[in-house]
């Protein structure tokens, strides 16, 4: 099968199986949205909920980020992992949205990417879900392993992989693509031991027919 024809048919499949697919993030405003995807690598969306519900009501402006104690910040966020690193990236970012933003989020990928700890992964996620902005397509863990697994893609990197899925996907499925992977990543094609057996895109699968 011609590879957009396949691409088409696996976010028909998709949508099918995940018509609920989202951001599982909670946030009530961009920034909030900036920390909590900030906080996300190599961690649960679950885990930074949790952090978050308590984390958002300590600190409620980009400001009060800014002026945070370093210490402080980064033992409020430690059970996301990498704790320091990322508190350090909060604290810097926010003290450029206050110096250059206003304290406000900017709402282009130059002015996102500027921002320690901000890569297209999480430009692309602010830009679409608090601005309505898409841009590109967010790749992570999931997204990556799916999508190689099912031979969408040929690269290891994700902004390789962003660009092949670009040419690939209608730019209306942009925005929800990663979503619905990510659902099937959590339900099916788990990291370990996915359930090709029961995967309704098996036929369509690199990895599966090749083992078969």
């Amino acid at each position: 099968m011609e590879l957009k024809k396949k691409v088409q048919e696996v976010v028909k499949r998709l949508k099918e199986a995940y018509p609920e697919a989202k951001i599982a993030l909670k946030f009530e405003n961009p920034l909030q949205l900036l920390i909590s995807t900030i906080l996300s690598a190599q961690c649960s969306d679950e885990r930074v909920n949790l952090v978050t519900q308590v984390l958002f009501q300590k600190y409620k402006t980009a400001e009060d980020f800014a002026k945070a104690d370093l210490e402080e910040l980064a033992e409020d966020i430690k059970s996301t992992g990498f704790y320091k690193q990322k508190a350090k990236y909060i604290k810097a970012a926010c003290e450029i949205l206050v110096q250059k933003y206003q304290g406000e989020v900017p709402k282009n990928m130059e002015a996102l990417l500027e921002l320690p700890g901000v890569a297209r992964k999480t430009a692309n996620i602010v830009l679409a879900n608090a601005y309505g902005i898409v841009e590109g397509i967010p790749v992570d863990t999931h997204v990556r392993k799916v999508c190689k697994r099912l031979g969408l893609v040929t690269s290891d990197q994700p902004e390789k992989i962003e660009k092949e899925l670009m040419n690939l996907i209608a730019k209306e499925d942009w925005f929800i693509f990663p979503y619905l992977v990510q659902a099937h990543g959590r339900r099916v094609c788990f990291g370990k031991k996915p359930k090709c057996e029961d995967c309704f895109l098996k036929d369509l699968c690199n990895a599966y027919l090749s083992s078969n």
